[in-house]
């Protein structure tokens, strides 16, 4: 086989209307910079005709790549599967709508060759993007940093480069449930950030909508604390203190003053409506962290694989039909 200096990995999904253009700029950079290189796209079980596009592609043009999945399994695992199989020096993550800029590549190229393991993009400007979106990605990086002892840094996505050891050490990890850039900080080696302006979608819908957004904020969360469970302990700990006071206050008043207290029926059930609450929270964050370890208890695979293109020759995973 071929040695390949960059493995560009691409994950895709309902992407008909943007990969044309994806791939063409993408081959452009890749080109320019006289380098072996190959791009992996993975067809992450998409309905629309992504997966006619890409087959039409590696027909085309041998540096084409495709892993086709046997069904939807995630923005995450189609960078893990990318990984599995990519054969290059270093590999390069980036989604196919084109809101990462594929120029960049050169450069990361260049502060790998520095001596750096991995090269993240951080976002200085996110266009195109609404306000809430904006705001409750801001808040979760620093939600999660404040919640993990692993530095992960923030402002940033997927769109990175890593060293081939880094893809290695990677491998290693087996869990379902992935948050991969917060993987990649866990792993450590030497990194640096690229600051760059992160544009509109080149085409068509977001494939990451508030559910999706919401996933992968707790599977971020959890996978890297377990401070939520503390907060069971904590809550606790002050309801029982303002509990003991409060009880101390009525024994005082129906001991100095025994016909000022009076019943209160609607005071008493936002009392106890207000202690369920906290208890149902509590059994859900549990209920979280159980659901994870009944995931890896299964020890099923990532993924399944339909097939491959222009890459049949290679080893990835056991689990490929």
């Amino acid at each position: 086989m071929e040695k390949v200096v960059c493995s560009v990995i691409v994950p895709m999904y309902n992407e008909e209307a943007v990969i044309h253009e994806t791939y063409r700029r993408l081959s452009k950079v890749m080109n320019d910079l006289g380098e072996s290189y190959e791009i992996i796209m993975i067809n992450d079980g998409s309905r629309d005709k992504t997966g006619e596009i890409i087959s039409q592609l590696c027909k085309q043009d041998k540096h084409i790549k495709m892993i086709d999945f046997a069904r939807n399994f995630g923005h995450q695992i189609a960078i893990t599967a990318g990984m599995d199989y990519a054969a290059g020096d270093c590999m390069v993550i980036i989604d196919g709508d084109l809101q990462d800029p594929p120029e960049l590549i050169p450069e990361m190229i260049r502060i790998w060759r520095e001596g750096y393991d991995v090269v993240y993009g951080k976002r200085i400007s996110r266009q195109g993007e609404t306000f809430f979106k904006k705001f409750t990605a801001k808040c979760f990086y620093r939600i999660l940093r404040a919640l993990t002892d692993v530095d992960i840094p923030v402002d940033t996505g997927d769109f990175r480069l890593i060293d081939r050891k880094v893809c290695e050490a990677l491998k290693q990890l087996p869990e379902r449930n992935r948050y991969v850039r917060g993987l990649m900080s866990w792993v450590g080696f030497k990194q640096k950030a690229l600051e760059f302006e992160r544009a509109e979608r080149f085409a068509g819908e977001t494939k990451y909508p508030l559910k999706k957004m919401i996933k992968l904020a707790l599977d971020g969360i959890m996978s890297f604390s377990y401070k939520p469970l503390k907060l069971a302990t904590y809550i606790g700990s002050i309801l029982s203190i303002i509990s003991f006071l409060y009880l101390i206050a009525v024994l005082i008043q129906r001991a100095f003053w025994p016909h000022s207290t009076t019943s209160g029926w609607a005071s008493l059930i936002a009392v106890s409506l207000f202690f369920n609450g906290i208890i149902l929270l509590m059994l859900g964050i549990i209920g979280e962290y159980i659901g994870r370890i009944y995931d890896e208890a299964k020890g099923r695979p990532l993924y399944i694989v339909s097939r491959l293109e222009n890459m049949e020759e290679r080893e990835g995973p056991r689990y490929k039909l």
